[in-house]
């Protein structure tokens, strides 16, 4: 089935027993977000909120609840796609099997978009008041559109050169004047910044129209990292097994017709706003900051629209299945991108930007075994370059050739892997006092940080432990040794972290009193300090999270029998990672107690949703 708008979608979820409904009225005020996080937590399928408190469009979410959904939802379409991206990969297949690639040429038109004079979203008009206001955590700024389709324009009118990007949008709060002003939080590095230089430039304002609903491919598309060059159009129109319609105008940017809902306005390029708090996908609150604005001119929706939504929070969340769908069908292109590479994974449990994982290859001196990393630092380089990889804070790579059979996505079988292999001493490469993630605020300032590269190849060189030895003991200050993995200890560290440790204050030193003598840390290779010791080693997805997300690179890795030699930096003995909360951190998002009560009668009740809750 080829989905043209949200309806359509909601159907066929309920015709093939993939959609919930809840009846009952629920605020967009923290319950429905509520709800949401629980029925995706247990595996769930699509939830239709029909009767939203506060407004008159229902409310729908969970659509990417899993990777098998998300299949069926394109399943008329993503075998096509698969076959058009392996055709960009080797175009003689098309010569060598040509029956496999007979539907090519459909493909490749579907793909083109279409321009037309009117469609159905523009049935109906609204103001921004009238939208549903989902908010999800206590402390956001605002209602928040959470699966927004912005497209913008630049100087050429050619539907080709538009950007479509999935950017937050507040609707309402801080200082936005009601039902004429919104916000947008997005970096000039993404797509839509080429059109704010070029605004600037130009002195003048730049169209922006944001959808919402439509065909799920126009959601996918906005949040596929695709090379420059080549259309979110063209590629929502390939997944959605049809051409995609928008509407052209000389009075606003292209308007996407069979949209559910859409707001189209202007950009002062010059003018800025604060924007935030909201709840984002580290797990913690994103900080007002400063970011544009759109002045609304028009709100229009569709009739019977439905407003599809979903509630961003510590990962895994709902959007776990974008980059699963997204590595599915773009991790063959990989090779061709960044020749050498053979896999990478961003990992969603550690807030996806903080940690990436790599398996590169050392190629060209096969015959010498390196037991060294050589050309994996290249190959890390040439990950660091590229796109959003270029966010990545930790970055871990592997050479094949030690283990062929190594699942990327088995990520406890990886940490050892790299674990019984690295060098502390000479395998660590730290990029200080550069940029990173906008969300991450484990670094010196807004959109400040370091990076380190981690790279381990050859033979193993230990055996990783779960034992401490029998005379082994903490020094004051530090207490509760749990082991998170094989020869991965977390250690409790009293009272909270200083602002910036960029010295430590003795924790290495002093945690080597614990260390007297090689053999005693032979098998531990890395120490995690955390406020609470128990919580980070309970799960994988805990120890990553608190790992990853609480601790920058340059100021927060130490190590046992430290050392610099010409400006390289290393350790003798196990590496230590200081994850405690900082009081630069932004704060972690914890549920309304009020709301989570309402939610746990809500269950008692037996209604649908009881087993979800």
């Amino acid at each position: 089935m080829s989905h043209r708008n949200t309806r359509q979608v909601v159907e066929d979820l309920r015709k093939n027993g993939r959609l919930i409904e809840i009846s009952d009225p629920l605020s967009p005020q923290l319950e429905i977000a509520e709800v949401q996080r629980r029925v995706y937590e247990r595996g769930g399928p699509a939830i239709l909120f029909s009767n939203p408190i506060g407004s008159t469009f229902p409310m729908v979410s969970n659509l990417f609840g899993s990777l098998d959904q998300a299949r069926f939802l394109f399943r008329n379409t993503i075998d096509r796609v698969r076959r058009a991206i392996e055709l960009k990969i080797d175009p003689n297949q098309l010569f060598m099997r040509p029956l496999r690639y007979a539907t090519a040429p459909w493909t490749a038109w579907t793909m083109l978009p279409k321009s037309v004079r009117r469609g159905a979203v523009q049935q109906n008009e609204t103001a921004i008041e009238g939208l549903p206001k989902l908010v999800s955590w206590p402390d956001d700024g605002g209602p928040f559109i959470t699966l927004p389709q912005v497209l913008s324009q630049s100087r050429s009118s050619s539907l080709m050169h538009c950007n479509l990007g999935m950017y937050r949008v507040q609707l309402s709060g801080n200082d936005y004047q009601r039902n004429q002003e919104i916000g947008l939080h997005y970096q000039l590095h993404r797509g839509i910044g080429v059109h704010h230089q070029q605004a600037l430039a130009d002195g003048r304002p730049f169209r922006v129209a944001i959808s919402v609903g439509g065909t799920p491919a126009m959601t996918l598309a906005a949040v596929m990292p695709l090379p420059e060059g080549l259309s979110e159009l063209t590629f929502a129109g390939a997944l959605a097994g049809h051409r995609i319609p928008m509407i052209t105008s000389n009075l606003h940017a292209p308007l996407y017709a069979d949209a559910d809902f859409v707001i189209h306005g202007t950009i002062d390029p010059q003018s800025m706003k604060r924007e935030g708090p909201f709840g984002d996908h580290l797990g913690y609150y994103a900080k007002e900051h400063e970011f544009p604005w759109m002045r609304v001119e028009k709100v229009y929706h569709r009739d019977g629209a439905i407003w599809p939504f979903t509630v961003v929070g510590r990962p895994p969340q709902e959007d776990t299945t974008f980059g699963q769908l997204i590595h599915e069908l773009t991790g063959p292109i990989i090779p061709t991108v960044l020749p050498g590479v053979k896999a990478v994974h961003a990992v969603d449990a550690a807030g996806v930007h903080p940690l990436l994982l790599a398996i590169g290859s050392e190629r060209y001196s096969p015959y010498r075994k390196p037991d060294r990393p050589q050309e994996l630092l290249t190959q890390a380089n040439a990950i660091l370059g590229q796109g959003q990889m270029s966010l990545a804070k930790y970055l871990m790579i592997i050479n094949s050739m030690d283990n062929p059979a190594l699942d990327i996505h088995h990520i406890d079988e990886f940490l050892t892997h790299l674990l019984e292999r690295i060098d502390w001493s000479r395998d660590l490469h730290f990029q200080t006092r550069t940029t990173m993630d906008t969300l991450d605020y484990s670094g010196d300032g807004f959109n400040q940080g370091s990076k380190v590269v981690m790279a381990a190849s050859g033979a193993k060189r230990c055996t990783l432990t779960t034992e401490l030895p029998a005379d082994f003991s903490l020094p004051s200050g530090f207490s509760n040794p749990r082991w998170c993995l094989p020869g991965v200890l977390s250690v409790q560290g009293t009272g909270r972290a200083t602002e910036f440790i960029q010295h430590f204050d003795g924790l290495a030193r002093a945690l080597g009193s614990a260390f007297s003598n090689e053999a005693m840390w032979t098998g531990i290779r890395l120490i995690v300090l955390a406020d609470d010791s128990d919580f980070t080693s309970r799960t994988l997805n805990n120890f990553l999270w608190v790992t990853f997300t609480r601790s920058n690179p340059a100021n927060d890795v130490d190590g046992i029998g430290a050392f610099t030699d010409h400006k390289h930096w290393g350790c003798n003995g196990p590496l230590v990672i200081d994850a405690r909360r900082k009081s630069h951190h932004a704060p972690p998002l914890i549920e309304d107690a009020a709301v989570t009560a309402k939610i746990d009668a809500l269950a008692a009740k037996g209604g649908p949703i009881a087993k979800y809750l």
